[in-house]
């Protein structure tokens, strides 16, 4: 696993129930050195992930809320400056497939969900976190989450790739925004996650699954010193052309 962030400090978005990314990104930053902020909207289904990386010997502080709103974002970031003194990664994890099926099927209040809780959320923790970012002084690194669908397009994920193309834009407007003030940003495109959501509704034999440790290895290199001249990059992470 690469990478080495004993000393820094990570808030990494949506933790949340076992088997899903936001638990294996914690985990591989956890096991880097890093002292984490886990942040997801179900308290109890956080705080249980705190337990379990307390007991594996990270230091971690958890926090839950509504990431689509500034007061939740600020809050996630406020915690991370409280108990460490200041942040040096955040990855944006939070967001989903919310709606499958025909575009123009899709209702205007889900196309709003869609977009609130893929772009909204990284768009508000990164103005949030920012400012403690550019107080490290350069090298501060944030890792968003786009999706091989973006680069990729599938049928009836209209709404779901729109959202996420905004965050492939959205990294690479912030890269060049604060790419002489020392914060990289960068995005993930995962493909077909071997999660324990997607292992029990996709069944076809043919899917090319990428292991949860795969993708961490890619957050890890980006959000590293190792990726120090890298920004405004998605790096697709699918295990196919």
């Amino acid at each position: 696993m690469p990478g080495d962030f004993r000393g820094k400090v990570a808030l990494i978005t949506g933790v949340g129930r076992p088997g899903q990314i936001g638990q294996a990104i914690a985990r591989g930053f956890g096991a880097a050195g890093a002292q984490l902020v886990i942040a997801g909207h179900d308290a109890t289904i956080v705080a249980d992930r705190a337990k379990e990386l307390t007991a594996a010997g990270v230091t971690v502080r958890a926090v839950a809320g509504d990431l689509t709103t500034p007061e939740a974002a600020r809050r996630a970031v406020a915690l991370a400056k409280q108990e460490f003194g200041g942040l040096d990664v955040v990855v944006n994890v939070a967001g989903g497939l919310l709606n499958y099926g025909p575009a123009l099927d899709v209702q205007p209040e889900q196309l709003e969900r869609e977009l609130a809780v893929n772009l909204k959320t990284a768009f508000l923790v990164s103005q949030a976190a920012i400012p403690l970012l550019l107080e490290r002084g350069g090298g501060g690194a944030i890792v968003n989450f786009a999706s091989i669908a973006v680069l990729k397009p599938q049928r009836h994920m209209a709404s779901y790739i729109a959202a996420k193309a905004a965050v492939a834009g959205l990294t690479r407007a912030l890269a060049r925004e604060f790419s002489d003030r020392g914060v990289r940003v960068n995005a993930v495109a995962p493909g077909m996650m071997k999660t324990a959501d997607n292992l029990a509704q996709v069944k076809d034999p043919k899917v090319r699954w990428v292991e949860l440790d795969q993708l961490v290895n890619a957050v890890l290199f980006l959000a590293g010193d190792g990726a120090g001249a890298i920004t405004g990059e998605i790096l697709p992470v699918a295990g196919d052309v």
